[in-house]
């Protein structure tokens, strides 16, 4: 437990940073749709962040980029660098295997982080690089991860994920019964509406967890086009490959010492 109370301006001025980083130019606007702050509050962190060399002004008015500094905040932090040196061959073998391109990605409390991918060319040319961020509850990688976790790092997901403004308003019944469905089934697929506002409906996804011990570390999808595989056929000849490659990568996490307590802690 905490000894003192979290200094709230710094956690909205860490928010504020990040809604800049995840996009090329930012405005007043967007991060409050990201965030949810008050303008007036945005602007004065915006100025801060600028005066402490980690946000620049574009040269378009009103626009913000994060600056060169930003990337001191990662120097000391190189697990993703080394998973993904572990899983790159796997995924590749993976690829050739069943010709789809797939993520791999952890939790970072209430959003995925892809954290090695083998899309790349071929038939399905997608542009998800590692560090892209995914919804949790919506996507094949989120949904697969969440019904296998820990029952207290699902709940503290799901809290979360109730108190953002920027997204939908959870319905936590119909959430609990969609994991339920995936645990039964043992693996999960993309939701409709997230396939038709990303991929114009073209391509859908299933995914499995990557399980280390009795719960899941992470998750692995496998993206296919809807014109060229069904549901069925992906259950059929393409769900055994993808938990076998998913085993392969719960044994490249272990020997990595694990997923840090970052992306395990509830």
């Amino acid at each position: 437990m905490p000894s003192f109370k979290p200094v709230v301006a710094v956690l909205r001025g860490l928010d504020v940073l990040r809604a800049v980083n995840e996009s090329s130019e930012s405005t007043v606007g967007s991060v409050h749709a990201a965030t949810g702050l008050d303008k007036a509050t945005i602007v004065r962190m915006l100025e801060t962040l600028e005066h402490g060399g980690y946000v620049v002004r574009t040269g378009k008015r009103g626009t913000y980029a994060a600056a060169g500094r930003t990337l001191q905040l990662s120097s000391g932090y190189n697990f993703h660098e080394r998973l993904q040196a572990a899983a790159e061959p796997i995924m590749a073998a993976f690829r050739r295997r069943v010709g789809w391109p797939s993520d791999l990605a952890v939790c970072d409390r209430d959003e995925m982080i892809v954290v090695q991918t083998s899309r790349e060319q071929g038939p399905l040319h997608l542009n998800r690089r590692p560090g892209y961020r995914a919804p949790v509850l919506i996507t094949s990688v989120g949904r697969a991860y969440l019904a296998f976790c820990t029952p207290a790092r699902q709940a503290a997901i799901l809290d979360r994920l109730a108190q953002r403004p920027d997204v939908a308003p959870l319905d936590r019944p119909a959430a609990e019964a969609m994991l339920e469905t995936v645990r039964r089934q043992g693996f999960a697929v993309m939701d409709d509406i997230y396939s038709s506002r990303e991929y114009e409906s073209l391509v859908w996804a299933m995914a499995v967890p990557v399980i280390d011990g009795d719960h899941a570390c992470a998750s692995i999808n496998i993206m296919m086009l809807r014109s060229a595989v069904s549901p069925e056929t992906a259950v059929s000849q393409l769900l055994e490959p993808l938990r076998e490659t998913a085993g392969q990568l719960a044994e490249a996490i272990r020997a990595q010492g694990g997923v840090p307590e970052i992306y395990s802690a509830a």
